[in-house]
């Protein structure tokens, strides 16, 4: 018989992988990782550096790369320029691009909704019942043109990916208001999104700050659930036991400070199957809830489901939620690909506004809709009504709602032909340090030491965008 070998530290941390002890964990990785004059309890509410505006923020990230000119920045223009050739000027290229371009009219009308006359494509059905909820932003610019890199910089700051997503920096200042929840949850597509994990990842921050994903299909926690025959109390038992016997042998090696943060990590683990459970339980919601955000039907039912549950996720105390949908990167049939796009996620976000709207909680909660970059006037033509757009750094769409911005105002403005942002032109890096402000917290004053140096989620600091705040 092969001599019974205990595992090593790092295979017993590897063997955690997604479960629920993995989520767990990161309360004694972030204890190890904590120093300085950082309160006890990396996830204690914390002040930030102003009077926030917001507290909390759900941010809905298109993946892909909506079009602006197909959404929400109608270019009439291009309807007396449709196929007509287009010779690129010096703009950055997309790897997709090859032989002649043309330019290429949106396939849908716009209209204009609200007191504020917001301006959008005719199949936002739902979101056009709450324009005036909304304050649109077409000034945003980023650096790259290729989606690994742009989904880096809109999510990190940084194109090279490593550093903390905005998540992890929003937690590592405030903190959260439920200790037995993660202070930062994705939600994912069963795919991830180009770039992955470190979209979210929590960088050179402590662990604890770092996205928590829940799965897309199946338990949206592994080992969320005991196992069979493991009643509560008697789980309770055993981690007394254990804290016990985990005790005795601190008091033996004072030297192993890591032990009383593995057995918080037990703690924490207990907490969240006790709670997680009911706040992921959609089925106990009313049916009218149901309806608002198209649960019964298709297509609005996946996204549908991620919206009701950032908002339960928000009621419960979590600090930040970032929700994925895509694939926006519509290089052609864009009727069709967008128009597929906006039905599966238009009643779902239009209900999440009105919800928390209805509940109080839309002032104190920051939305935020975008993608990593816009899309081009132009593209090759592959044959009959097959047209798209490339990929467009210089020009895209964002907007937000709640958490004090300047509802009911579009701030900024392209060409006219969509190509290029003209009027209150801002790089990503303003746009974060403007979130990072409406959360009360001052970009230059959220740093972290490493590497030599201290960094931020800017990188080398930023400006207000003045016109978005209310």
């Amino acid at each position: 018989m092969a001599p019974c070998i205990p595992p090593t530290r790092r295979e017993v941390l590897y063997g955690l992988g997604t479960t629920l002890g993995s989520i767990a964990l990161s309360a004694l990785l972030a204890d190890e990782q904590q120093s300085g004059n950082r309160p006890a309890g990396p996830l204690v509410p914390r002040e930030g550096h102003f009077s926030a505006r917001a507290k909390n923020c759900i941010f809905l990230m298109m993946e892909g790369g909506p079009s602006h000119i197909d959404t929400f920045d109608p270019k009439p223009k291009l309807r007396e320029l449709h196929l007509r050739e287009f010779v690129r000027q010096g703009e950055q290229k997309s790897a997709m691009e090859s032989g002649k371009r043309y330019f290429v009219q949106s396939p849908f009308k716009f209209r204009h909704h609200g007191e504020s006359g917001a301006t959008m494509a005719e199949n936002w059905e739902h979101l056009a019942k709450v324009a005036d909820e909304l304050c649109f932003f077409r000034g945003c610019q980023v650096d790259s043109v290729n989606h690994p890199t742009a989904m880096y910089q809109m999510n990190c700051g940084n194109r090279f990916g490593g550093d903390p997503g905005i998540g992890a920096w929003v937690t590592y200042g405030l903190g959260s208001f439920n200790q037995d929840l993660p202070g930062f949850i994705v939600l994912p597509e069963v795919s991830y999104p180009q770039g992955g994990s470190a979209n979210w990842s929590n960088g050179y921050l402590p662990a604890h700050y770092q996205g928590t994903p829940l799965r897309a299909q199946g338990a949206p926690i592994l080992d969320l659930a005991p196992p069979a025959g493991m009643t509560p109390d008697r789980q309770r038992k055993t981690l007394d036991l254990m804290a016990r016997l985990n005790q005795q042998h601190a008091g033996l090696h004072p030297e192993h400070a890591e032990l009383a943060a593995r057995m918080d990590s037990y703690e924490l683990a207990f907490r969240m199957q006790m709670q997680v459970p009911e706040v992921l339980d959609l089925s106990r919601e009313t049916r009218a809830t149901r309806e608002l955000y198209g649960l019964d039907r298709e297509p609005t039912a996946p996204f549908g489901r991620k919206c009701l549950l950032a908002r339960k996720l928000v009621e419960s105390g979590v600090r930040f939620v970032q929700l994925y949908h895509g694939s926006w990167d519509s290089h052609d049939y864009i009727e069709r690909a967008h128009g597929n796009l906006v039905a599966a996620v238009d009643q779902p976000i239009a209900a999440l506004i009105a919800d928390l709207k209805q509940r109080g909680l839309l002032e104190s909660t920051l939305i935020v809709w975008c993608g990593e970059f816009g899309r081009t006037p132009d593209n090759g033509v592959r044959g009959g009504t097959a047209y798209g757009r490339d990929h467009n750094p210089n020009a895209m769409t964002i907007w937000l709602a709640g958490g004090g911005v300047n509802a009911g105002h579009t701030v900024g403005s392209t060409d006219e032909l969509g190509m290029t942002a003209v009027e209150k032109v801002h790089p990503v890096r303003d746009f974060h340090v403007t979130l990072l402000r409406l959360l009360g917290l001052d970009d230059n004053k959220l740093t972290y030491y490493h590497a030599g140096r201290f960094k931020q989620l800017s990188q080398f600091g930023g400006k207000i965008i003045e016109p978005l705040l209310g």
